[in-house]
């Protein structure tokens, strides 16, 4: 099932739609005085209601659509509508539930206000969070198929043919094709001329014609056009919809064009272009897509005048805009590029003497490089000292296998014999002397950088090295480093290192603590954070930061009050912001989002009129205020107080049964990870429960956790196994990194008309 919910200013033409519409059926009203009222009675309570507040966003109209194939009879769906409108927080709001019966799937259209009784707003932060969490939740109790994970992006271009879309109605099916296909592209693309939206939705079969009066005002008009004896008369913008008139798209863009990050995203595509046509010799002209596609994953057409002859080529840049290579300021690039199509071989041939190309096998080698270090043993070596012990042979697999040689080799010049592996011979030395030159330099910058935190740790007094006289060794080795007659180095070389004369360093001899690369990384942003005074936003912690006391607890125990608190004031903010996210599955309501972090041991407190989070993990009574908007969020639930009261016996049932350690939310942590293995072997041999909710756990389970539980029970486990499991289960590595959290819209598989446009909120449609 698929939710969509969209904001309105006003509601009249919404209800004339939805009661409108040929074959609809109305469901029935809810919260109104009488099943038995008329349409335009509903129509006007809806709207005096609404009047009392003067946002934009005071009408809600929300479509829920079946899968195709899928039925409900008009009951069950009214039943299945009232239990949506129930848990997004319109329970008691009048609203409409009306049946529509015009497209291939089943659906109802909900109308109702944002506006309550007293004039107040219902609180309608994380609307979208909360929606696909409810339709996932009534799909469960419903037995209907799972929505999709995320969003789909249509490939360009596809073709629709118009025949195929309409209903027996033509007006009102021109009319939505229409405001299909414009809404689409226009949420797709800044479009920035009417020129650029008839090139854009010629694919659809849609002719855009304009007529300027004598005012300068700009009309427009729509029509169908597919060339196989279809056609349609021209319709006009405001009539398929007012925000598709003329001045409508023409503010659209103006504001696309005068956007600060145009002319960035121009000179990106022209160095992009000019990188391109330096590394070939020649380029057949229907290669130009797959070579722009393969090389720098850019999606381009070529544009054809009547006699075949290549008139331009049109980009759909990666940032929706839309360029032309003949136009400025590409045109020295198209012109460079028809001097290279119109060579006697007409082949696409790459320059095997270009710069451009040697470059090209250099980065080929130096990826090689980094790819085998990270599958090898570290423990013995530094990159720099790790690249000189390779040969060629030694990292061809992993040069062979990556995507950017496969291209190169394809449009190679063999017939010269200066194929891709040759040219990779001639490089290969000097690159990997300069690689490692350059990773000498900084590997030895940051050994530096970590000395001089050590030594301002140690000064600062943020660990108190009369509680622990271990305190030195414990923090070195946090770092990553070891400290060996005033000489402190990596601990996997001895290559390189600085002078640092630590006094009574003792070094343990029974220390068994595995310190992967991702914890040392994020516990020298925790002691940067602790006594720079300026921190780097790329310092900033990771929500795995909270668990650094579960790694490093020596040296977390030794920590003075006063740092301690600091830290984890820092470390609650990262991990409740990476929690929220995680939660969205499954949170409804703002009752649901406290119960969610109930369940992991965390509460919330009201104090003068602000709203704190606790933690049962904390050494210190540490607390943090909540986000404004998530305030808002949890204000609006009618009786706060008792839902606050009644944390206490989550809290108590979570320390009664001992999981009120922070092993068991660690473990909760990895398997919403998706790291079932490492969840499960703590699990089975440990004993130890992940701290999440029911409905968390019930998710994970089905999606592999359960059977990764089977595996891991059945499995004999030799001692040594069992040692590398448990180093293991602690590696923050496969945690830290990447481009980070994206919160990815719901695809909707089966729109309709009104249900395809909502992440603008009502910016077209």
């Amino acid at each position: 099932m698929i939710g969509r919910i969209l904001y309105r200013e006003t509601v009249h033409g919404v209800l004339n739609y939805v009661f409108g519409k040929e074959g609809s059926i109305t469901l029935g009203f809810q919260n109104t005085l009488s099943q038995s009222i008329s349409e335009k009675f509903f129509t006007d309570v809806l709207h005096f209601q609404g009047q009392r507040h003067s946002s934009a966003s005071r009408y809600v109209h929300i479509t829920l659509n079946l899968p195709h194939g899928e039925h409900l009879d008009d009951k069950t769906f009214n039943t299945l509508a009232q239990d949506y409108m129930h848990e997004m927080g319109y329970g008691e709001q009048p609203y409409v539930v009306v049946r529509h019966n015009d497209t291939i799937h089943e659906h109802v259209h909900i109308v109702s206000t944002t506006v309550k009784e007293d004039g107040q707003m219902i609180n309608l932060s994380f609307d979208h969070r909360r929606n696909v969490a409810t339709q996932r939740f009534l799909e469960k109790g419903y037995g209907l198929s799972p929505s999709p994970e995320t969003k789909s992006y249509r490939e360009l271009p596809q073709y629709r043919l118009p025949e195929q879309q309409f209903s027996s109605d033509e007006t009102n099916g021109t009319k939505f094709y229409l405001q299909d296909v414009l809404n689409s592209t226009l949420q797709k693309h800044k479009v920035r001329s009417f020129d650029e939206l008839a090139l854009l939705v010629r694919p659809y079969h849609i002719v855009v014609s304009t007529i300027t009066n004598e005012n300068g005002r700009v009309g427009v008009a729509y029509g169908i056009d597919n060339q196989k004896q279809y056609k349609t008369q021209f319709i006009n913008g405001s009539t398929v919809h007012p925000k598709l008139s003329g001045p409508k798209l023409e503010a659209i863009f103006e504001r696309n064009k005068k956007s600060k990050l145009l002319p960035m995203h121009k000179k990106r595509l022209e160095k992009q272009l000019a990188t391109t046509f330096n590394l070939f010799k020649s380029i057949d002209q229907e290669d130009v897509p797959d070579v722009l596609k393969s090389y720098q994953n850019i999606d381009c057409e070529l544009l054809y005048g009547k006699k075949e002859e290549l008139k331009d080529i049109v980009i759909h840049d990666k940032s929706g805009y839309v360029f032309r290579v003949s136009k400025k300021p590409f045109q020295s690039d198209l012109n460079n590029y028809l001097k290279m199509s119109d060579s006697e071989s007409k082949k696409t041939v790459i320059a095997a003497e270009s710069k451009q190309f040697v470059l090209e096998t250099q980065k080929l080698i130096k990826n090689a490089f980094y790819e085998s270090y990270l599958d090898s043993n570290k423990s013995d070596l530094l990159l720099s000292e790790s690249v000189m012990t390779k040969n060629l042979k030694d990292i061809l697999p992993y040069i062979a296998k990556s995507e950017r040689f496969s291209f190169l080799d394809h449009y190679s010049d063999k017939n010269n014999g200066k194929t891709v592996l040759k040219v990779l011979q001639e490089q290969f030395k000097g690159v990997r002397q300069d690689l490692s030159e350059t990773e000498t330099k900084k590997e030895i910058t940051t050994l530096e950088s970590r000395v001089s935190l050590l030594k301002m740790v140690l000064e600062n007094g943020v660990f108190d090295t009369n509680k622990n006289n271990s305190v030195p060794f414990y923090l070195v080795q946090s770092l990553g480093l070891k400290y060996d007659g005033e000489k402190v180095s990596f601990r996997n070389s001895n290559a390189h290192y600085v002078t640092l004369s630590l006094h009574d360093f003792k070094l343990q001899e029974n220390n068994e603590a595995y310190i992967s690369t991702g914890s040392v990384r994020q516990n020298e942003k925790v002691l940067k954070m602790l006594v720079e005074e300026v921190v780097k936003k790329d310092d900033d912690l990771n929500a795995s930061s909270f668990f650094l006391p579960l790694l490093l607890p020596e040296l977390y125990d030794s920590m003075t009050d006063t740092y301690r608190e600091q830290f984890e004031r820092e470390s609650l903010k990262a991990y409740l912001k990476t929690s929220e996210r995680s939660h969205s599955t499954y949170e409804k309501s703002p009752v649901d989002y406290i119960k969610l972090f109930n369940a992991k041991g965390f509460y919330f407190e009201r104090n003068h009129d602000k709203i704190y989070v606790r933690s049962v993990y904390s050494k210190l009574p540490v607390s943090i205020p909540l986000a404004p908007k998530t305030q808002a969020y949890l204000s609006s639930i009618k009786n706060l107080d008792k839902v606050l009261s009644e944390q206490q016996h989550s809290i108590e049932n979570i320390a009664e049964q001992g999981r009120d350690k922070l092993n068991n939310l660690w473990f909760g942590y990895l398997v919403e990870k998706g790291l079932y293995d490492k969840a499960a072997y703590a699990m089975v041999h440990q004993n130890v429960r992940p701290n999440l909710s029911n409905q968390a756990m019930e998710h994970h389970l089905a999606n592999g956790l359960r059977e990764k539980i089977v595996e891991v029970s059945n499995q004999k486990i030799s001692y040594q196994h069992a040692a590398i499991l448990r180093k293991g289960l602690y590696a923050f590595s496969a945690l830290l990194g990447g481009s980070g959290y994206k919160e990815e819209e719901m695809f909707n598989g089966f729109k309709d008309e009104f249900t395809d446009f909502t992440k603008r909120k009502g910016m077209f449609i």
